[in-house]
Order: C-alpha cells, then sequence, then structure tokens
C-alpha cells in the first residue's frame, strides 16, 4: 500500500531538480548545490580546481632595495642599489 508519511527529497543540481534519498540531500546541503554536476544520470560531486598559489620572496632587485643585517630580514640596515626587494612569485 502507498506511504504517506515517507517525505520526497529534492536538490537543484545544473538548474534541474532531482528527487533523491535523504542522506544524498544533506550531503549536497554540507557541500553546496553548486559543488555537484550531473554524469550519466547520476549526481556526482566535482572535482576541485588546482589552486595556483601565489606568495612574496625576496629577490635580487634591478634597482633600489635592502640590505639586512646578519641577513636577518627584520633588520633592514639600508636602501640602495642591487639589494633585495619582496616580489610575488607564483608555481
Amino acid at each position: 500500500m502507498f506511504d504517506l508519511n515517507k517525505k520526497k527529497h529534492y536538490v537543484t543540481i545544473d538548474g534541474k531538480d532531482f528527487e533523491v534519498s535523504l542522506e544524498k540531500k544533506l550531503e549536497v546541503l554540507q557541500h553546496g548545490e553548486d559543488s555537484y554536476t550531473i554524469e550519466d544520470g547520476s549526481i556526482v560531486k566535482k572535482k576541485p580546481r588546482a589552486i595556483k598559489s601565489k606568495y612574496r620572496k625576496l629577490l635580487k632587485s634591478d634597482g633600489k632595495g635592502y640590505y639586512f643585517y646578519d641577513d636577518d630580514i627584520h633588520w633592514p640596515e639600508k636602501v640602495a642599489e642591487g639589494g633585495l626587494t619582496w616580489q610575488i612569485e607564483y608555481e
């Protein structure tokens, strides 16, 4: 016989509504609907994009730069031609 107490759960993936189990609905809510896509008729999590990190690094400068006392970056000694400057380097 038909069970009236059973609740249906829906998620919206790629602009379309899909009926899913309670466990799948909770998983999608936890990670966000935009983190999922449809592949071969099933809901799958998208692969994370590789993040290119950028960071600052002390490199030899063509112009003016810092000279440090005892090579300690916390103690700049003077600013002169050919010193070191903080430059962004990408991986």
